[in-house]
């Protein structure tokens, strides 16, 4: 397929065209549904082009989730807090650094994608999903949309075939390494599947409270995300799996994580220190244990330290001479396998700092909505830990993977539900009367 060209086949402008008038047509409360079944089964070879602007399915249900918000007149009732300004900050400094050092109208196309996807996604989330009953909700029908998808993949791991293939964007053979299926999926690398369903493991904690059912579907979800994640067969993913459940195993310490931070980063400052390499250097020791590529993690971050002139101020468009993993669709590049330098060379250190931010404010946003929710049920309070123990997840992965297809968008939707954690979580005690809200007994809180 011609980069300008349109590729969209019955099958998937069907399916788009569905969800579409599903998105508008449902209840706000579920209107996320058609956006996140989308996001797990169309991928991203699907696509409209209009003008040199390409619109991929999950592009188009974005636009059909604004036009319901827009007809249900639900665009008032969102206060912006820390999170979604920092956010802002750090798509408008991504958009307008790299405009101005590139100076070109691909330059422009390429920042009115990433601002579409940015904007779109993580404010749509935040409009549709405003407070508990609500995410807790959503979380349940996440749990039970992605079994076809780990499913699906159980059938690519038996056959060594993607049936996802029929949308065009992904190989129809599945990729072997060692001798073991790197199944995919829908989505364009095997690494950003298993990711994908690494990250949703710690969510799946919060329906366990909600009795019998809940803990159904607990199970189900996390036995989900658990299958996409192992049939990746990806080391990547399998880091971030752990991260999450290091991150909800940290519960008992919730009261003392600023000793637990203080610790950390003077832990990581000493072996700076003594060791002899550099200490990013135990990413390439940790992959010759579980294997992976981590020695070109390492070979990433010593590149963007050795040649930090060259893209601290507005970024750089040539990293070629970095290292030997050069692109081969984008010979100038090199693979950066690194979503914090990845954001330094498109955006520079202001970008790459702005990024870090939205992750800071979120993890406070975080503490702040458990502080203000000590007397919570437990149920509750776990749910609120465990945002924090998927955001800790992805901030670890993102030192070994840069984001790019669906999964940017699972990124944004767990960004919102923190955001709305950290807006409307105390008033946890006057539920909606759905029943949805149960604390660890299986009753519902009053």
């Amino acid at each position: 397929m011609a980069p300008d060209s349109t590729n969209v086949n019955f099958i998937g402008l069907a399916f788009t065209l569905f969800m579409g008038v599903l998105s508008i047509s449902l209840p706000r409360r579920v209107a996320f549904v058609p956006v996140f079944l989308t996001l797990c089964y169309i991928t991203l070879g699907q696509v409209i082009n209009v003008g040199g602007l390409h619109f991929t399915m999950m592009r188009v249900l974005l636009l059909f989730g604004w036009i319901g918000l827009l007809a249900r007149h639900e665009l008032n009732s969102v206060k912006l807090n820390a999170i979604d300004k920092v956010f802002v900050l750090w798509v408008a400094s991504g958009f307008a650094v790299y405009i101005f050092r590139e100076l070109t109208w691909e330059a422009v196309q390429n920042r009115l994608g990433f601002a579409y996807n940015a904007f779109g996604g993580y404010f749509l989330f935040r409009f549709l999903l405003r407070d508990f009953n609500e995410v807790n909700r959503a979380l349940k029908i996440i749990a039970i949309v992605i079994v076809p998808l780990a499913l699906g993949m159980v059938l690519e791991r038996a056959t060594g075939r993607n049936l996802f293939a029929i949308f065009g964007g992904v190989s129809s053979l599945t990729a072997i390494r060692d001798g073991q299926f790197r199944c995919q999926g829908s989505f364009a690398d095997p690494i950003l599947a298993g990711t994908f369903g690494a990250t949703l493991v710690p969510l799946f904690v919060s329906p366990w409270f909600n009795g019998m059912t809940g803990r159904l579907v607990t199970a189900t979800g996390i036995a989900a995300a658990s299958v996409i994640t192992v049939l990746s067969h990806s080391s990547g993913p399998g880091m971030a799996y752990l991260f999450g459940i290091v991150g909800l195993a940290a519960w008992p310490f919730r009261a003392r994580m600023g000793t637990v931070r203080w610790t950390l980063l003077i832990g990581v400052v000493s072996l700076h220190l003594i060791m002899k390499a550099p200490v990013y250097a135990l990413i390439g020791r940790l992959s010759e244990l579980i294997g992976g590529t981590g020695y070109h993690r390492v070979e990433v971050i010593d590149a963007a330290v050795k040649h930090f002139g060259e893209w601290w101020l507005s970024g750089t468009g040539y990293t070629a001479h970095w290292g030997p993993l050069v692109l081969p669709s984008h010979p100038e590049s090199i693979d950066i396998t690194n979503q914090y330098i990845f954001e330094g060379v498109n955006g520079g250190l202001v970008t790459m700092l702005l990024f870090i931010a939205v992750i800071a404010f979120a993890f406070h946003g975080v503490g702040k909505s458990l502080k203000a929710n000590e007397i919570a049920p437990l149920g509750v309070r776990l749910h609120i830990w465990a945002l924090g123990a998927a955001l800790f997840a992805h901030a670890m992965s993102f030192l070994s993977i840069a984001y790019f297809d669906q999964l940017v968008l699972a990124w944004y939707f767990l960004l919102a539900l923190i955001a709305t954690a950290t807006e409307s979580y105390s008033d946890w005690a006057t539920p909606t009367g759905t029943g949805d809200t149960e604390c660890e007994s299986g009753q519902p809180v009053t």
